[in-house]
């Protein structure tokens, strides 16, 4: 599934691309100058004309071109580029986890829809060796008694 977009010429671009994203979503905003009566200093006071937003998958797709979440996905995993989609998922990834500190509830719901979870993994072995314990079993000493009249003191 190709994306309908002319971002993709070249890995260059997309990345400038995922870039201005992140620039995107930082908001804009100027500086007013104000002056406060009471202390008779001026203060620069920021005005916003497009407020942040919060780093997300579907905003970035759409950012992107993409026009929907399953066309992003499936360029994430077969696409030319899909390692600088990657790149991207996870710099939205690490915002959400850089956020963990404030306001947990939402942000662990939304990491782990991105495939995080908070129960612990059980190791699987590097490689596909046989772990069969063998043990045997080698006489070095004196038989065993079969009773306690073989016994001898």
């Amino acid at each position: 599934m190709k994306p309908k977009t002319s971002y993709f010429k070249t890995a260059a671009t997309l990345t400038q691309r995922i870039n201005e994203y992140f620039k995107h979503i930082e908001g804009k905003y100027h500086l007013s100058r104000r002056s406060a009566k009471i202390t008779q200093t001026i203060a620069n006071r920021k005005v916003w004309e497009r407020e942040p937003e919060p780093a997300t998958i579907s905003g970035m797709a759409l950012f992107l071109g993409f026009s929907s979440k399953r066309e992003f996905e499936a360029y994430e995993e077969t696409g030319r580029y899909a390692t600088i989609l990657k790149q991207g998922r996870l710099r939205v990834e690490a915002a959400y986890e850089a956020r963990l500190y404030q306001t947990p509830t939402g942000v662990i719901f939304a990491l782990k829809t991105m495939g995080w979870t908070d129960k612990p993994e059980a190791r699987k072995p590097i490689s596909e060796t046989d772990n069969t314990l063998k043990v045997e079993i080698i006489n070095t000493g004196p038989l065993p008694a079969g009773n306690e009249k073989e016994v001898i003191l």
